[in-house]
């Protein structure tokens, strides 16, 4: 008995564990495409939002999940700033994924 549910515990973890792996692949090729919207605000060194006056994060470099999480935390508007949200909702999770590879991917 105690076996039988371990393994349908382990099949489980296996399945959601192939399943995000899937959904965060994404096309570096793709991404960079895609990511001249971001260029005019992250692609500016030493750029600084004029309200609220902060930083601009540099993208280059940055880990892939954490840019996903990023970008759909923007979308459902759990993280405060218009420019972003607007850009989020147009972006599909393909999108995401691809820009978030673009981004994390070592740069030659």
């Amino acid at each position: 008995m105690r076996t039988t549910i371990t393994l349908r515990y382990l099949l489980l973890f296996m399945l959601l564990w192939a399943g995000s792996a899937a959904a965060a692949t994404g096309d570096p090729a793709a991404g960079e495409r895609k990511s001249s919207m971001c260029a005019g605000c992250h692609g500016i060194t030493g750029w600084r939002n004029a309200y609220p006056a902060y930083d601009v994060p540099k993208l280059g470099g940055q880990h892939a999940d954490y840019i996903v999480s990023a970008l759909k935390a923007y979308k459902a508007k759990q993280r405060a700033h218009p420019t972003m949200q607007a850009i989020a909702a147009t972006l599909s999770d393909q999108d995401m994924a691809d820009l978030a590879a673009f981004f994390s991917a070592p740069k030659q």
